[in-house]
């Protein structure tokens, strides 16, 4: 029986770019952490598993690395083969973003026996939250100018083991990740397990690195039955007036759970203490203790608003931004990820465009875009809709997203824009 290493890594950045900090974490006689004093949330958690691979490289077991980015787990198992073979070049022919780490990534990564786990950040998984912690604290130090705290790094005392009950197969050859629990060869830096995401597809034998579908990230698991996606809305007018002070304290409270977004332009109640227009048709939960399994019946008496996870809601702002933004406009493959299959968009003047009709047309840059958080609405717990105000050339709006989550993670399904008239 062999034993695999189980180490999480995570990054962490004050401004995205600005203070910015990067951690592994094994047990309390492993890790390491370190940082620079401007940086990126994503340069860290690229950072964490380079410096892990690293520390690790004399070492014969397998490793197992807990990721809560899914586009660290995306770089070194499906993009870094992709942009290696067009040269180190986007699918748009841009160059890759932190070439220096991706490269050396690449380098790292060939003839390990390497395997990625997804887990939900800020969830309570212990060494996720150690390494979260450890890289915060990192970039903090950088930004109060005091020393970092580096960590024992991979000392010489045995670290935490876990058994790995797969056998290793010296001859087989394994095709993509899927929902066998074949054994894999040496030639597959990865260990076969159902719950994990194999560091490669075939890294080093990418036929079609362009058409390859992202390597599912497992779900969270549903610990009750969830109404049907559209149809959970009901009255209730009883239960408006609170609903912006909760959602600025769900904003507020999301500052504790994750660094580098920062949303503080929340609107306030009119004085008048009349129910904001966007207020009165957002969707709820039926009450759960109804024990129903068929169709909702509706109630007379209103419910209160079930409230979205802090962080959460800094996640699908982070998309939001990161979907509205002109790189991801230029960057067709990213564009394509973030967009559900049946996305639709009701954009100003009428006019009505899906993901299809999208991604076929030339990308429309808009500059600098401002988003200005107005509430948020959990659904269930797999989907969420986030009401904002963007401004883009001068011109503002009102929009409301919807972000649904599936095996491939947070997908944007459905999108509405509204022109706000000018006095």
């Amino acid at each position: 029986m062999g034993f695999v290493i189980v180490a999480a890594a995570d990054g962490s950045s004050l401004a995205n770019p600005g203070p910015s900090g990067w951690a592994w974490y094994i047990d309390d006689l492993h890790w390491a952490a370190g940082g620079w004093a401007r940086g990126t949330n994503n340069m860290g958690e690229l950072m964490s598993v380079l410096d892990l691979l690293r520390a690790t490289s004399h070492t014969d077991e397998s490793l197992k690395v807990l990721c809560d980015s899914q586009y660290a787990i995306n770089c070194c198992t499906r993009w870094i083969p992709a942009w290696k073979k067009r040269g180190w070049r986007k699918a748009d022919n841009k160059p890759v973003l932190n070439l220096d780490l991706m490269k050396q990534l690449d380098d790292e990564l060939k003839g390990r026996r390497v395997t990625f786990q997804w887990v939900k950040g800020h969830s309570g998984h212990p060494l996720n939250e150690k390494a979260d912690d450890l890289a915060r604290a990192a970039a903090t130090a950088y930004q109060q100018g005091t020393p970092v705290s580096s960590g024992p790094g991979f000392s010489s005392a045995p670290p935490v083991r876990a058994p790995d009950t797969e056998p290793q197969s010296e001859d087989s050859h394994p095709g993509p990740a899927s929902d066998t629990t074949s054994p894999s060869g040496p030639s597959i830096p990865g260990l076969p397990s159902a719950d994990d995401l194999l560091t490669s597809a075939l890294r080093d034998d990418a036929q079609n690195p362009d058409t390859d579908a992202l390597i599912p990230l497992p779900p969270d698991p549903i610990t009750r039955p969830q109404p049907d996606l559209l149809s959970v809305a009901n009255d209730r007018s009883n239960n408006e007036g609170s609903g912006e002070a909760r959602t600025r304290e769900t904003l507020a409270s999301a500052s504790a759970h994750r660094d580098g977004v920062s949303d503080s332009s929340s609107p306030t109640p009119t004085s008048s203490g009349a129910p904001r227009p966007d207020e009165r048709l957002a969707p709820t939960l039926p009450p759960e203790s109804s024990g129903m399994s068929g169709a909702h019946t509706p109630s007379t008496t209103a419910h209160p608003r079930p409230t979205p996870d802090p962080s959460t809601v800094v996640d699908i702002t982070e998309l939001t931004r990161e979907l509205m933004s002109d790189e991801t406009q230029l960057d067709r493959e990213r564009l394509d990820e973030l967009m559900h299959p049946e996305f639709v968009a009701h954009l100003p003047n009428g006019l009505i465009r899906t993901k299809g009709s999208i991604l076929a047309r030339p990308a429309e840059l808009s500059g600098s875009v401002q988003l200005d958080v107005l509430g948020a609405d959990r659904l269930n717990d797999d989907a969420l809709l986030l009401r904002f105000r963007l401004r883009r050339n001068s011109q503002d709006f009102l929009c409301a997203i919807l972000w649904q989550r599936g095996k491939y993670g947070w997908q944007a399904r459905f999108q509405q824009m509204t022109t706000v008239a000018t006095a």
